[in-house]
């Protein structure tokens, strides 16, 4: 007889019969639901939360993202000084000046770590205070002036603000979660006395989305105000949130310094190749822009359809006024539309995205009977 034989043919009979009381096993017990996407909302969920622009990365990224993944296996030197200069040229600075992080939020803690122990930061009551609170957890204070009576932030109320104590001023412009952009001169003019004495981070993650963009923005002014600090992104408009790709525009000086706190070890290989492929793609960057606002546009009109306020967004979400922000939260929910809630105590001001248009037209239909049910 073959043992050999004889002992796999007992095995493959034992696997069977194992095989066949594991499936009469399974077939009593529930079935376990769908593992949920690793990127991206679950089949019919409309995601209209997290300020993402669905419709990047740009064709050009992906083409570049994938010629790159071979090479996953080297480090992303060359990779930071191409796209190092291609900002710097943009911005007639120098390469010197820029500062590439794992997202504009790596250089926005590091800012808040830097600046921690000079005082406290001074900014508005609400703008996006994420990277700003994170610095508060590691010991440093932040110092609110409240919003204009029309929610906008109070370039004024902050300028009166500004103490000897102060360590630096924040702004975001267009502000997050309001999306109400300040007008470009009056920033300018704020930027230049204010920024004579203190250190000025402007957050400008959605200028791009204005509709005077150059106007809008004071990154011009960094070689005037060497205080001045400007934070950009590529997860707006250029749709790469998860690829993690932001940088800053400062003095010589101010970038060395943030520099020397990134703690990320780099940045990755494909998100760099996305964004050098894709950081002058007008073509993309156009198409992306007139879908935020035809969204944005279904989303107001919505808005007034239902009697609601809202605030004049240039960025890619609109701040509604509701009776009660959590349970409209909660009742898109139910609907698989996701948006936001009360931030703090705004608790009747709801956020929502412009993520695809036809999640936004659900939103749209949904909002007259959920506002008031």
């Amino acid at each position: 007889m073959d043992t050999t034989l004889s002992r796999r043919s007992l095995f493959a009979a034992g696997a069977m019969a194992g095989t066949m009381a594991l499936a009469s096993r399974a077939s009593a017990v529930t079935p376990v639901a769908d593992t949920p996407p690793l990127f991206g909302p679950a089949a019919g969920v409309a995601q209209l939360g997290l300020n993402e622009n669905p419709y990047g990365p740009a064709p050009s990224a992906i083409r570049a993202i994938d010629e790159t993944a071979s090479k996953g296996c080297y480090y992303v030197r060359n990779g930071v000084t191409r796209l190092t200069a291609m900002i710097a040229e943009k911005h007639g600075v120098k390469p010197s000046q820029i500062v590439i992080g794992n997202g504009s939020t790596e250089i926005l803690n590091a800012i808040g770590l830097i600046w921690k122990d000079k005082g406290p930061v001074l900014c508005p009551d609400l703008f996006w205070d994420t990277t700003a609170m994170f610095a508060v957890a590691k010991g440093g204070s932040l110092k609110r002036v409240a919003m204009t009576p029309d929610m906008d932030v109070d370039l004024d109320g902050l300028a009166a603000a500004v103490t000897p104590d102060v360590g630096m001023v924040q702004i975001c412009n267009p502000n997050n979660p309001t999306g109400v952009t300040l007008d470009g001169d009056k920033l300018r003019a704020f930027v230049r006395k204010v920024g004579a004495t203190k250190t000025i981070l402007v957050d400008e993650a959605y200028n791009e989305l204005t509709e005077k963009p150059n106007y809008t923005s004071v990154a011009a002014l960094v070689n005037e105000v060497p205080n001045l600090i400007i934070c950009r992104t590529f997860s707006k408009i250029y749709g790469m949130a998860g690829l993690r790709v932001g940088y800053s525009i400062s003095s010589e000086a101010n970038a060395a310094l943030i520099q020397s706190y990134l703690t990320g070890g780099g940045v990755n290989a494909a998100g760099i190749a996305g964004a050098i492929a894709s950081y002058n793609d007008t073509a993309f960057t156009t198409f992306s822009l007139n879908r935020v606002v035809e969204a944005r546009g279904i989303i107001m009109e919505a808005a007034q359809k239902a009697g609601l306020k809202y605030l004049p967004s240039q960025t890619n979400f609109v701040f509604v006024e509701v009776p009660d922000a959590n349970a409209l939260q909660s009742k898109m929910a139910s609907r698989g539309i996701m948006i936001r809630g009360a931030y703090g105590k705004w608790k009747t001001w709801s956020r929502v995205s412009t993520g695809k248009i036809e999640d936004v037209k659900r939103y749209a239909a949904a909002l007259p009977e959920l506002v008031r049910a």
